[in-house]
């Protein structure tokens, strides 16, 4: 804003003939100069060599030429392009947020009298008798008093919800989907199952290296060879003000602001094809990907179970079977139930109220419908007629003491996964994982069906972090990790690009990734990674026709045909078509049956 200023009071100064007018663009080159200087120190420090060692040395330039106009104009352009490249890295700094926030800060203790009283969760004491109220995070990992049932996708990727007896542990970071439960607390706050998995993303983001800017990339070789330039021409010519035009014209714009266009329309293209990355740095990673490590549940499956198969008894039908179970189910908030009214109401059942309805947490619901009695939940007795059913979960349904069915439950595969699968390999992803904390059969069953190279299942976060670490060492692209709980959060912090279902995933998962995919669709991945190809290759060429043109005006300017001012103008011509051509849209390289309707105008 300064340096803007100061250039354009110092031609509103000239044109009303005051002859101040070099001391508003002295000023502006000052501000530039002070930038360009930070920047520098901030990069040198970083151990990184960038374009703004070029801007520094054209700005001194001019400066003791009294070149003006020519460092104002630089100014302007160094701080405008820097500008747009910070609001292109859309900088996370708040990736712990989730994770922290979600966890517990107090606990629900019950003392000798059977009182509950509430305690900050640093003050409870291994062997501790605490409540965990339904709908709540388990606070501490502790030993259940009471059986209860619980959602444990957020640690172990299973979608089904776990009912757990009488004496076994459960994990912090669990939901507790039943009734009020009791436990007795085998871990404190510090080492429980939660703290744990906020240290391994602490550490995994500490380990993260960042990205180089693809501006600096270029500067290693340009600048060197500027300098170069502008020492031969002042060995030739013994006109320092021929090396100057030389330094002016080189100053990287193109570099400072073409490329960062080109990221921020791509950033800008991605938000509406229903892909939020990041930073402009996340983008350019996801355009060299190689290998992605993904998630089963919530990312190539649904995250929630579904009816798959129903058998029925002898004199059953299957609208009275489903009519019966959802009119029992459509008043709970199990995940389950939610399942059978769906399927209810997908077959055209008309439901009615059902009366003396008792459930039992982790076990199912007896009520009367329509004057019948009927039960629905977990199958009491072994079923042989129906051995041969292979699901997640079986629900048993009772009509008047008759076994009427059984409801198959699974959590289904996507519809789009094998086809996101086959268009990432076709943009040139060469190796897709599969890593998940469910059981080895369900995961090998939906690794065959996607058609992913390998898989591994019942994977801890620490197992995934760990498989994680081991791609990157094999890999010359980057490695990016896919996932939506907060089992994925450590992995997506460490993964060249983390990549987060946030539709329905854990905000923790979220808040750790570089790219939040804001449609539950893994149909966006294969988007994201297209167009963030789209843009690079646009800013790169975007980058190189500058950069061409810049070399064109610096042997002007090493020959007197162009003076400093008028390279810097030159410069601003240069950078104007590169601008126009970061902006002009790339074509997609997906299927047709890949491309996604615009979420956002």
């Amino acid at each position: 804003m300064v340096a803007a200023f100061g250039l354009a009071m110092g031609f509103v100064l000239q044109a009303i003939g005051l002859p101040l007018s070099w001391l508003a663009w002295a000023a502006s080159a000052a501000v530039g100069l002070a930038l360009s200087l930070r920047w520098l120190v901030a990069a040198i420090r970083q151990h990184s060599f960038g374009s703004d060692a070029l801007a520094v040395i054209s700005i001194l330039a001019t400066a003791v030429t009294r070149e003006w106009i020519a460092a104002a104009v630089i100014s302007l352009m160094l701080a405008s392009g820097r500008a747009l490249e910070t609001w292109a890295e859309g900088r996370a700094n708040s990736q712990l947020a989730a994770l922290l926030a979600r966890a517990p800060r107090t606990v629900n203790v019950l003392d000798s009298n059977g009182a509950v009283t509430t305690k900050s969760i640093d003050a409870v004491l291994v062997g501790s008798r605490i409540v965990v109220k339904s709908g709540q995070v388990v606070p501490l990992d502790g030993q259940l008093v009471v059986a209860g049932t619980f959602d444990e996708s957020a640690l172990t990727g299973e979608p089904l919800p776990v009912s757990r007896p009488v004496g076994q542990e459960v994990a912090s970071g669990v939901l507790n989907t039943g009734q009020s439960v009791e436990l007795i607390t085998t871990q404190d706050s510090q080492t429980s199952t939660y703290a744990g998995l906020i240290r391994l993303v602490q550490q995994a983001q500490a380990s993260s290296a960042s990205a180089v800017r693809l501006a600096n990339k270029w500067a290693v070789w340009f600048v060197p060879f500027a300098l170069l330039l502008a020492l031969a021409t002042l060995l030739i010519t013994r006109d320092y003000h021929n090396a100057v035009a030389v330094i002016v014209a080189a100053t990287p714009c193109p570099l400072i602001l073409a490329v960062p266009v080109a990221i921020i329309a791509g950033m800008s293209k991605a938000a509406s094809r229903g892909a939020i990355i990041k930073g402009g740095a996340a983008l350019e990673l996801l355009a060299r990907t190689k290998t992605i490590l993904l998630d089963k549940t919530g990312t190539l499956t649904h995250g929630g179970p579904a009816i798959s198969e129903i058998a029925l008894g002898p004199g059953f039908e299957l609208e009275q079977v489903l009519t019966a179970a959802g009119s029992l189910e459509q008043d709970s908030p199990h995940v389950v139930a939610q399942a059978i009214v769906s399927k209810a109401l997908e077959v055209g059942a008309v439901l009615s109220r059902a009366t003396n309805v008792l459930e039992t947490h982790g076990v199912g619901l007896v009520g009367t419908v329509a004057g019948q009695s009927v039960s629905v939940g977990q199958p009491l007795e072994p079923l042989p007629q129906w051995a041969k059913l292979n699901h997640s979960l079986l629900v048993a349904v009772n009509i008047d003491g008759v076994l009427a069915g059984i409801f198959g439950l699974d959590d289904p595969v996507r519809q789009e996964s094998k086809a996101t699968i086959d268009a990432l390999r076709k943009l040139g992803v060469e190796r897709m994982i599969l890593v998940s904390g469910d059981r080895r059969s369900t995961v090998e069953d939906v690794a065959n069906e996607v058609g992913v190279d390998d898989f591994y299942a019942e994977c801890s976060p620490e197992q995934k972090l760990l498989l994680l670490r081991a791609e990157q060492e094999r890999t010359t692209g980057t490695v990016v990790a896919v996932g939506d709980g907060i089992n994925d959060a450590p992995a997506l912090a460490a993964a060249g690009v983390g990549v987060a279902m946030g539709a329905r995933g854990a905000t923790a998962a979220s808040e750790a990734a570089d790219v939040v995919i804001i449609e539950d669709s893994i149909t966006h991945l294969a988007v994201a990674v297209d167009i963030a190809q789209g843009s690079r290759a646009r800013a790169l060429q975007a980058a190189g026709v500058g950069m061409g043109l810049a070399i064109v005006a610096m042997v002007l300017g090493s020959v007197g045909v162009l003076n400093a001012t008028t390279a810097a103008i030159s410069q601003e011509v240069i950078d104007a078509g590169a601008i126009l051509w970061a902006l002009v849209p790339s074509a997609t390289r997906l299927p047709k049956t890949q491309k996604t309707k615009r979420l956002l105008t």
